[in-house]
């Protein structure tokens, strides 16, 4: 069994795989953060950020990924392609796949969460790398 962040990362590795993407790295950590998915099609290189939440009565998944979080992603991403020079021609993008439950359950809670009603979106092109958000 997994928590709801685990299996929510599952399940956005199955569709990005199921849309004829391949994993290139699963929780990628720098200095500056983490990226939940890397994947890559033909020369696109997605970096994913995977969001579950367990109500929306607040602020559904997608309205979660604050400025902040973008910046950490952004260079966690420079420090990638860093690492990862063989990737730096590749058009590269920022997505977010969200998974909005209408119920209320603690995110530590070890379960099938399919069995539970949510809706599911992935959001190409999110964000994109904007220099001056990097500096700031």
């Amino acid at each position: 069994m997994l928590n709801l962040g685990q299996w929510a990362e599952q399940q956005a590795r199955f569709w990005a795989e199921q849309s004829g993407y391949h994993l290139v790295e699963c929780n990628f950590h720098s200095r500056y953060g983490e990226i939940d998915l890397i994947v890559q099609r033909e020369q696109d290189l997605v970096f994913i950020e995977v969001k579950a939440r367990s109500t929306t009565r607040y602020a559904q998944a997608v309205e979660t990924i604050s400025i902040h979080k973008q910046r950490k992603m952004m260079k966690t991403a420079l420090h990638f392609l860093n690492e990862q020079s063989h990737f730096q021609n590749y058009y590269c993008r920022f997505d977010v796949i969200c998974f909005d439950f209408y119920q209320h359950f603690a995110k530590t809670l070890q379960q099938d969460f399919s069995k539970y009603p949510y809706d599911q979106q992935w959001i190409e092109n999110a964000f994109t790398f904007d220099q001056e958000l990097i500096n700031l």
